[in-house]
């Protein structure tokens, strides 16, 4: 039996390689590439099978570029994974923490543990990725810089783990959807999300009809967030996560109800809610 090949952004040892192992049953090949972009388009190509992609962080907020990809694809969300991140601090063999001076990672890494950089004066440096920016630190030698990733990362690549769960807060999650070009089929019993993204004509009111239609039929929001929009300068697309899924009556009501106000729609899919945190 062949693997179930899953593509994710970045290199062995990310946290995203742990979302990609966990996106479906059987066996599983994780293939890690350089942008969220070419994530996608592994799968629309057929290079891969599944996508894994980082959607939202509990402290930092949504993944922009992975969001904006969201909106240019016509892949399908079947599945939820969320991560627990444990960041640590990882430095060639023997460094000590007066000897650091910079500590490279993704941006979003970097931001969950902005409270441990202010209280040791460590200079944050943005790097692609945290299992990336491990290797680099691997290879370069240097001695007075180190690295944030996880404990997988400083077994790939040879590091010492300096400081353990240098994260602001010990509930630190990543959300992740696994997209398809295939669509899911629901599974009885199973609580749903649905992921949509719209954006509104620009009329008065507009915004607050295309909302209320979710509390006049009764589906509760999960998420809500603006992105302004590639194509449009000054306009905005509104990603909206809710709880339900399209072949519910009550949402399929909500969303030809909003299609009145809405003058784009898209429905990334409906997928089981995730219920373990790995």
């Amino acid at each position: 039996m062949s693997k179930t090949r899953v593509a994710f952004q970045g290199v062995p040892g990310a946290y995203s390689e742990i979302a990609a192992l966990n996106s479906t049953e059987g066996e599983i090949e994780a293939v890690g590439y350089s942008s969220f972009n070419e994530v996608l388009n592994a799968v629309m190509t057929g290079d891969c099978d599944l996508a894994a992609l980082p959607v939202e962080n509990s402290l930092a907020g949504t993944v922009i570029p992975a969001a904006d990809e969201l909106a240019q694809s016509d892949l399908h969300a079947i599945k939820e994974v969320m991560v627990r991140v444990h960041h640590q601090l990882l430095v060639l063999p023997g460094v000590k923490l007066e000897d650091v001076e910079r500590v490279y990672s993704h941006p979003q890494a970097l931001a969950q543990c902005d409270g441990y950089f202010k209280k040791h004066g460590l200079k944050p440096v943005a790097a692609y990725d945290t299992a990336g920016s491990a290797k680099d630190l691997a290879a370069s030698g240097d001695r007075h810089a180190a690295s944030v990733a996880s404990r997988r990362a400083a077994e790939l690549y040879g590091l010492e783990i300096l400081a353990e769960n240098i994260e602001d807060e010990d509930f630190n999650t990543t959300r992740f959807l696994v997209m398809s070009k295939n669509r899911n089929e629901i599974e009885a019993g199973k609580p749903y999300k649905t992921s949509i993204i719209f954006a509104v004509r620009h009329q008065p009111g507009s915004l607050l009809d295309c909302l209320a239609v979710f509390r006049d039929h009764g589906v509760n929001l999960c998420r809500i967030e603006s992105r302004p929009r590639r194509d449009k300068p000054w306009s905005y697309l509104m990603y909206v996560d809710f709880e339900g899924h399209t072949l519910d009556s009550e949402v399929q009501a909500a969303l030809a109800q909003m299609m009145h106000s809405a003058s784009f729609l898209k429905i990334l899919g409906s997928y089981p809610s995730a219920t373990v945190t790995l």
